[in-house]
């Protein structure tokens, strides 16, 4: 399905009740499913300014065909957009009108007395303060290439390399076709917020991965050894699956489950551009997985990123859950201590990695607390990155081992993560890095954050 008709096909959903943004979305059968969600979330935080333009243009009355949430979805694009950069016979339509439309918002503007498209939109529709500070992060999927050929291609490009930073206030001050190298993890990219990277050929090769810092920080945090078995026990849309099968060198296993079959589709379809093998996929709610079966005997790591609240994430579909009820939080926590418990019952189980994108303690620090104590001495928190200055809230002795993320704090959406290792007794203190990551330094990288680069040998395919 083409972009635009997916668009307008999910607004015409939410319009009839039938989900949310996400969900919706999600289930559209449309491949590149940020891309969507961007388009739909952007067209509906200017529909009001939208439905006027149509209106002044007399757009559906010149186009009586044109359905009006495809409309909405061409004239977005066309004026605020990308400037219909796909759309066939669409694009050409809106075209023709594109002088009228452009006229009918220059005057919007002047009754308006302002100069900016964004100044149109009511306060509680502009982009938040979090939203536009947050930078756009770039993994490099090393299952296809290097850092440092990725770095070139975008050099050649025209983009400015500018090493790698030194602290979270050199990601701030990025503009332009400016890239630093982050600071804390060593195959992360980043550039200004307002970039897009959905067209570029990295992206559509498979060669970089769009995915925002904190969402990187379980897998790299697991840091499972090349021949690991894994879960990824609710791994739709798959960005985490590439990057643990990224970490792996796509040598081990990983078993990854999702009850969506439609997100389990979608997820074929990332992990296969992303060059993944060794991954088995299976539409399977991971409660019903059964921690005895044989076939899990050898798995050692498991990543948990279950479903939450969202409350960390700042760009935020109109109408999405932004304050759940105290209901709602109960019943997200509930589930979360089951699945929590139910993966730390895998017996040959030595490290897990707890994640989510809310901000609620709730569903963070609670639940850690509540399945340790269930537990008993079995399993341990490990002190996770202690140069990473955003620490979990002190609700419990030893919650300061966990991580969390935020716009203001670490120029990311808000996140939560917690490495539990299975208890031994006379073993060392608990790792604050995962292995891989100090045995294998990658480029800019030293053991911790800010130390000097180690140079690495170039290698996979090269992106010319």
């Amino acid at each position: 399905m083409a972009l635009y008709s997916a668009a307008a096909a999910v607004l015409a959903g939410l319009e009839r009740g039938e989900g949310g943004l996400k969900s919706l979305v999600y289930n559209s059968g449309f491949p590149h499913v940020r891309q969507l969600y961007a388009l739909v979330s952007e067209t509906l935080r200017y529909a009001p300014v939208l439905e006027k333009l149509l209106d002044g243009a007399a757009l559906l009355q010149a186009e009586k065909k044109l359905p009006l949430q495809l409309a909405k979805v061409l004239v977005y694009d066309l004026l605020f957009g990308k400037g219909l950069k796909c759309g066939g016979r669409w694009k050409a339509l809106a075209r023709r009108h594109r002088a009228r439309l452009e006229a009918e918002l220059a005057r919007m503007k002047v009754r308006h007395k302002v100069s900016r498209n964004e100044d149109l939109l009511a306060p509680e529709q502009a982009v938040s303060p979090a939203a536009s500070q947050v930078p756009r992060y770039v993994r490099v999927n090393t299952l296809k290439t290097c850092v440092d050929d990725v770095i070139d291609f975008f050099k050649r490009q025209g983009y400015s390399y500018l090493g790698k930073a030194a602290s979270v206030d050199e990601l701030k001050a990025l503009s332009g076709k400016k890239f630093l190298l982050d600071l804390h993890l060593p195959e992360l990219l980043v550039f200004p917020s307002q970039t897009d990277l959905h067209d570029n050929l990295l992206y559509t090769s498979g060669h970089i991965i769009l995915q925002d810092k904190a969402s990187c920080l379980p897998a790299f945090l697991l840091g499972p050894a090349a021949g690991s078995h894994i879960i990824d026990a609710c791994a739709a849309p798959g960005n985490k699956t590439s990057h643990l099968a990224a970490i792996l060198k796509n040598k081990g296993q990983i078993f990854a489950f999702d009850v969506d079959p439609k997100r389990v589709a979608t997820m074929n379809t990332l992990l296969t551009r992303a060059g993944v093998t060794g991954c088995q996929l299976a539409q399977q709610d991971f409660l019903t997985v059964d921690p005895g079966d044989p076939k899990y005997s050898r798995v050692t790591h498991i990543l948990l990123d279950p479903s939450c609240s969202g409350s960390g994430m700042v760009t935020r579909g109109p109408g999405e859950e932004v304050a759940p009820s105290a209901e709602r939080l109960q019943a997200l926590a509930g589930f979360q201590r089951r699945v929590l418990s139910h993966a730390l019952s895998f017996p040959a189980l030595q490290c897990l990695v707890y994640s989510t994108c809310s901000l609620h303690r709730e569903e963070n620090e609670d639940v850690v607390q509540a399945v340790l104590q269930d537990w008993g001495s079995a399993f341990r928190l490990v002190t996770a990155f202690p140069s990473w200055p955003c620490r979990g809230l002190t609700t419990f002795p030893g919650a300061e081992s966990c991580l969390r993320a935020s716009p203001a704090e670490t120029l990311t959406h808000g996140f939560f993560v917690a490495v539990l290792e299975r208890y031994r007794e006379g073993a060392a203190a608990p790792s604050s890095l995962p292995a891989a990551a100090k045995e294998n330094p990658q480029p800019g990288e030293g053991t911790e954050p800010g130390a000097a680069p180690k140079k690495r040998k170039k290698k996979k395919q090269r992106v010319k």
